[in-house]
């Protein structure tokens, strides 16, 4: 069954699809006006956000799926997979724009309608914005590396659009049309950049690289609403499937529980984080009885069977809970 926010994921994905769809059909308009070779590349890159959004609401669809035994952690490195074509799309895209650009330079070309252009721009880099703002908000939201990775992709268009209108103004005003091949080598340079950082970050993702973000977020999480039996934590790890969050860790317990009682902590640590952190969470949480290291950073008062004085509670850090070791003053 498909959750709420993986419907609400799908159709904002369709919709930014419908106005990609517009806005490069507007661009190539301006093209056609005009014939600048700036405005061009700012066409080109639409086909890429057309089509790399088809594909990204393929991937929600596919991300949505339930899990099964051929995909045990679920679908939603899907996401990732997507981001990563986008990325490569648009870094193809810059190396084809600046070759372009470069060999124009030779070629005799005429630039009309510099000002129906600009209106043309400005209205389209308006429209990027309003989405790219709207698709990273959401994305956050929804914890969906996708949205978030086309909410950049279309911020860095409006920057692009803002560097293209300010260089049309100019040319409008000076007459000098070599500048047109100029903001277009430059406009190339910055979406093959832009297309760069999407895929290594896509890249980085897939080979589950740490989100020290969002281990910072839990962490400050477990410190605010530590209880007493929860002595000691180590050996933590997060790992991103598009929306959803696997988090594992070692709990250390007091020896002496019963293990319905140890349950029952691990499970207030699983509800705990469940009700902090958006989108969904699955726990591979292992209970560790504590030993004789463990009495000097344990804040249970009425331990009868304490080994050491109690010296200090010990707060979990990045540097403390990552490595795969009990701690001890």
């Amino acid at each position: 069954m498909v959750s709420e926010s993986n419907k609400f994921k799908i159709k904002t994905m369709r919709t930014m699809l419908f106005f990609s769809g517009v806005l490069m059909i507007i661009k190539f308009a301006a093209y056609l006006l005009t014939h600048s070779n700036a405005i061009l590349t700012d066409a080109l890159e639409s086909i890429i956000n057309v089509f790399a959004g088809a594909f990204a609401l393929f991937s929600v669809y596919f991300a949505a799926r339930p899990k099964d035994e051929d995909h045990p952690y679920g679908h939603g490195k899907m996401e990732y997979f997507s981001a990563g074509l986008e990325g490569g799309l648009i870094l193809i895209a810059g190396c084809y724009i600046i070759v372009k650009s470069v060999y124009n330079f030779w070629a005799s070309y005429t630039i009309h309608s510099i000002d129906i252009g600009l209106y043309l721009s400005v209205f389209a880099g308006f429209c990027n914005y309003l989405m790219g703002t709207y698709l990273l908000k959401k994305g956050k939201i929804h914890n969906s590396t996708l949205m978030i990775a086309d909410g950049k992709h279309l911020l860095s268009d409006t920057v692009s659009s803002i560097g293209l209108v300010l260089g049309l103004i100019i040319i409008y005003f000076t007459k000098m049309y070599w500048l047109d091949g100029v903001i277009a080598i430059a406009l190339g340079m910055y979406i093959f950049y832009t297309g760069y950082k999407l895929l290594k970050e896509s890249v980085n993702n897939l080979l589950d690289e740490a989100d020290y973000g969002k281990l910072d977020e839990l962490i400050k999480i477990l410190n605010t609403y530590r209880r007493e039996k929860w002595i000691d934590m180590h050996n933590l790890r997060v790992l991103k499937y598009g929306s959803h969050l696997h988090v594992d860790a070692h709990i250390t317990l007091p020896w002496y529980d019963n293990l319905e009682v140890s349950h029952s902590e691990v499970s207030a640590v699983e509800n705990l984080i469940k009700e902090q952190l958006e989108g969904e969470v699955e726990f591979f949480i292992h209970a560790d009885p504590c030993i004789s290291i463990s009495c000097s950073i344990c804040t249970l008062k009425n331990c009868k069977v304490r080994q050491s004085d109690f010296i200090k509670r010990l707060d979990w850090t990045l540097d403390n809970l990552l490595p795969d070791q009990k701690h001890s003053i």
